[in-house]
């Protein structure tokens, strides 16, 4: 996971409590959790837009050999 070991991780996790506190990790984490998921849902939707636009370009292509 990128290089980095356990050791790492839970002195990134020291310091991080030591910046915000114990209290407001639960509200980092549910930022971040919101974060995440709006971002998966934007790249659905421009994924199901570009699908379309594509599946929209194939019958085009095949009216116009018709």
């Amino acid at each position: 996971m990128f290089g980095i070991g356990m050791p790492e991780l839970v002195v990134i996790l020291v310091i991080i409590m030591i910046i915000f506190g114990v209290g407001k990790l639960p509200e980092i984490g549910s930022g971040i959790g919101k974060g995440i998921r709006n971002f998966k849902e934007a790249t659905k939707e421009e994924q199901q837009k570009l699908e379309k636009e594509k599946g929209a370009g194939d019958i085009e292509k095949t009216e116009k050999e018709d």
